[in-house]
C-alpha cells in the first residue's frame, strides 16, 4: 500500500501567489498572450475575454442585459453573474481595472 502524504494546506495559497507574481511580471500584450496560451485552454481564454467584454459593456450602462449577451456572445447567466460581481461582491476586481483603465485614457 502506498502511503499518502499529508496535504500541505498552504501549498494552494502559495501556488496562487506564484501565479499572481507570474502575471505581474508580464510586460506586453504579446507576453500575456504567450503566457495565457500556455496556461489556459483556448476555451478558457475565450471565457475570460467574454466576461471582460460583458463587464465593459455593463459598465458603459447603455444596454440591456439581453443586448449585452448578444453583443458579447455570452449567455444571459454570464451577464447576470458579471453584473453581480460588479455591484455586490467584495473583491471589486472588475471595478478596479475598469476605473484604472478609464483614468489612463
Amino acid at each position: 500500500m502506498i502511503e499518502t502524504l499529508p496535504r500541505n494546506a498552504a501549498a494552494p495559497a502559495l501556488s496562487r501567489l506564484a501565479l499572481y507574481d507570474a502575471l505581474l511580471s508580464l510586460r506586453t500584450r504579446d507576453e500575456v498572450d504567450a503566457f495565457l496560451s500556455d496556461l489556459c485552454t483556448p476555451a478558457e481564454v475565450r471565457a475570460f475575454a467574454e466576461r471582460w467584454e460583458v463587464a465593459r459593456l455593463l459598465d458603459a450602462g447603455n444596454k440591456s442585459y439581453r443586448e449585452i449577451a448578444a453583443e458579447a456572445q455570452a449567455s444571459p447567466t454570464t451577464v447576470v453573474r458579471v453584473a453581480r460581481f460588479l455591484k455586490e461582491m467584495p473583491h471589486q476586481g472588475y471595478r478596479l481595472v475598469l476605473d484604472r483603465l478609464a483614468t489612463e485614457r
